[in-house]
């Protein structure tokens, strides 16, 4: 734990007298005395204080904000405050009269939540230690949260070591909470009490939390990114002569297409294609539009918003080509059509691990019979690839393949898109009318991917297409004969969705005749191997490139991944390595979250929680000299949720025997 805090911030209780004659020295002289040794981070500070003519005499921090105000600050720090909502509410319990409390603040200092101790929290609202008031060390003077802010590093000020007066009862100890995408402080994490509850533990802890926080902020990132590229991938990897940029909701590039880096130089604009790069005008305020005024390169018309059910994730940046023959940005090598892709069947899935062989299995069972099967797995499993292959190997192959994502469209939309429409239907409607989802997979199979996702009324109309074998195009009042095969997928639990009344407990029984559950690549990781040179050689093929050799250790690298994103992820992945590298993929032409250096940090984390939360205990159980009742109650907690956590740390034998508690 202190390899992770640097030198020189812990405080030392011990000289506080000497602290506070060296600071009215100070006061009085703008020096210090040479006999009293000051902290640098102390020293530095109470300077700066000078300086910026703070009130040493100041007995708290400035007015909080109104509740609205606070409201409006909140919303603006969303994201941050998400991802601190499991440890803000640990806090509750791990500090319950201990005297301490926790604090959350945003990059400015201002604090947007607070946690712990209730009997604390009363006593540091006397000195606007709460929500809503800002502790910049221009405003408030030296002090833990404000400082370690200015420094960018964990800080302790302890009692004396306060610039102000009013604030020289309390000790507190605080980090930077750090965005995982480019480093930038987001904010601030702060543990506070009055100066008797002083403890080096406490900046550890902070530490800690703050990176449990920034572990938090980096999942979530990661599968936002996956969700934007779910909803994306078509349109980049479809051969339009234009450059496709993908960002996200901060502004930030996730990917772009073939086209983007010739759009950008034959249009003469200068921006990097990496994975840090930003266009801080494309970040999406609160409405969901970019918050600021475009580059004068950027005509508006060129942004197409990502969304879905009506939240906007990201921006697609559209940037026409100037007009050339198209083959001149074209690949070097058009793509070839695999022989057989379709007619392969399950061919085209690979794997030999015991998990997906017996997916397989069931499949291939499957197949043969004309009955509705529902597919179970996580995003990016490969479910469409199930569906075609229980489809071009089953009893009518010969017909179509028709398939349709039940989330990705209004419901409106989706209502034309499954049943059709009739001449007139609708302003706007197609002349002739349309011919719907369920009609065009006539004689073949229809695959609707996230049935759970379909809106309850058209549910009751697709289980009669089951049941009757007959649709109604929107519009029509004579009914057509259907004839098809239905497979289903969902990421959902759909008897749970039935238990909740969010699906058809009839069509739930209609569509889920047989079910297979095709397990997420985690669980598969001796297929990544076979996977890997699977899709590198029908890339190569396709983009026309020569097959490149996966070096060991990028195979490792590979392997030790969880892939969020399952084989979508894992193909995206390898082919942007294949795109961008040589003949040789390495460990650098790994995606920077790959990379083994990039979230090193974040496996570890919790454990560094629960060494505090261990050691908070210990010291607990040592001062009552093994009376876990009385521990229980100097913790703030009842013994049986202690009796949990000792057994939860391997404690609880030598604690129960009576002797002095060890760790092992």
């Amino acid at each position: 734990m202190s390899s992770l805090i640097p030198k020189g911030v812990f405080s030392c209780p011990e000289d506080d007298q000497r602290i506070r004659a060296a600071w009215q020295h100070f006061l009085r002289s703008a020096d210090l005395p040479g006999d009293v040794a000051v902290r640098p981070p102390v020293d530095q500070s109470w300077r700066r204080c000078l300086d910026s003519r703070v009130d040493p005499g100041l007995r708290q921090a400035p007015e909080p904000l109104t509740e609205a105000q606070l409201q409006a600050l909140r919303d603006r720090y969303r994201r941050l405050l998400d991802a601190s909502a499991p440890v803000m509410a640990m806090a509750h319990e791990l500090m319950a009269q201990t005297g301490n409390i926790m604090l959350l603040a945003d990059s400015e200092g201002m604090v947007i939540e607070a946690g712990g101790d209730y009997a604390a929290r009363d006593r540091a609202e006397r000195i606007h230690l709460m929500p809503g008031s800002p502790w910049d060390e221009r405003l408030c003077g030296t002090n833990a949260i404000g400082t370690a802010l200015l420094l960018g590093q964990p800080v302790q000020i302890h009692a004396a070591e306060h610039f102000c007066e009013g604030i020289k009862h309390w000790t507190c100890s605080a980090t930077v909470i750090r965005d995982p995408r480019d480093g930038h402080v987001l904010g601030a994490l702060d543990v506070s009490g009055e100066s008797r509850s002083f403890s080096r533990h406490s900046l550890a802890l902070a530490v800690t939390t703050a990176q449990r926080i920034e572990s938090a902020l980096a999942r979530h990132e990661m599968a936002s990114r996956y969700r934007l590229l779910e909803l994306s991938v078509e349109q980049l990897a479809a051969q339009r002569d234009e450059g496709l940029l993908l960002f996200d909701p901060h502004g930030f590039l996730v990917r772009s297409n073939l086209h983007g880096p010739a759009a950008l130089a034959a249009r003469g604009i200068d921006l990097e294609l990496r994975g840090n790069t930003r266009l801080p005008a494309l970040a999406l305020g609160l409405e969901g539009r970019p918050s600021g005024p475009l580059p004068g390169w950027l005509p508006v018309d060129w942004l197409q918003p990502v969304q879905s059910r009506g939240e906007v994730l990201g921006t697609l940046l559209r940037i026409p080509l100037p007009s050339r023959p198209a083959r001149s940005l074209a690949a070097p090598h058009p793509r070839k059509s695999v022989p057989g892709e379709r007619e392969a069947g399950f061919a085209r899935l690979v794997g030999n691990s015991a998990a997906m062989a017996a997916a397989l299995r069931k499949a291939q069972q499957l197949a043969g019979c004309n009955v509705p099967v529902l597919l179970h797995g996580e995003t990016g499993v490969g479910k469409e690839a199930f569906a075609q292959g229980i489809h071009y190997s089953g009893v009518g192959r010969e017909g179509p393949f028709v398939a349709i994502n039940c989330g990705s469209l209004s419901r409106e939309l989706l209502a034309s898109e499954l049943f059709g429409y009739a001449e007139g239907a609708f302003t706007g409607a197609r002349r002739g009318g349309m011919k719907g989802k369920i009609e065009a997979a006539h004689g073949g199979t229809l695959f609707l991917d996230e049935i759970g996702e379909m809106p309850l009324d058209l549910q009751s109309h697709l289980l009669r297409a089951l049941e009757e074998g007959e649709i109604y195009r929107l519009g029509e009042c004579a009914p057509r004969r259907v004839e098809f095969r239905l497979v289903a997928a969902t990421h959902r639990d759909l008897r749970e969705e039935v238990a909740q009344r969010r699906f058809r407990q009839d069509l739930f029984y209609r569509v889920a005749v047989t079910s297979i559950r095709i397990p997420p690549l985690r669980e598969r990781r001796d297929d990544i191997p076979l996977l890997a040179g699977h899709i590198l050689r029908r890339q190569a093929e396709r983009h026309g490139r020569a097959l490149p050799e996966l070096d060991p250790e990028a195979l490792q690298a590979l392997m030790a991944h969880d892939w969020p994103g399952n084989v979508r992820e894992l193909h995206n992945v390898l082919e942007g390595m294949l795109l961008l590298g040589g003949c040789r993929l390495s460990r650098d032409d790994l995606p920077d979250e790959l990379r083994p250096s990039a979230w090193a940090e974040t496996g570890g984390v919790e454990g560094q929680l629960e060494e505090a939360e261990r050691e908070v205990i210990r010291q607990a159980v040592e001062r009552s000299r093994v009376n876990l009742t009385q521990a229980a109650r100097a913790l703030g907690i009842a013994k049986s949720t202690l009796y949990l956590r000792l057994r939860k740390y391997g404690m609880f034998r030598t604690a129960e025997a009576g002797g002095r508690l060890r760790l092992d």
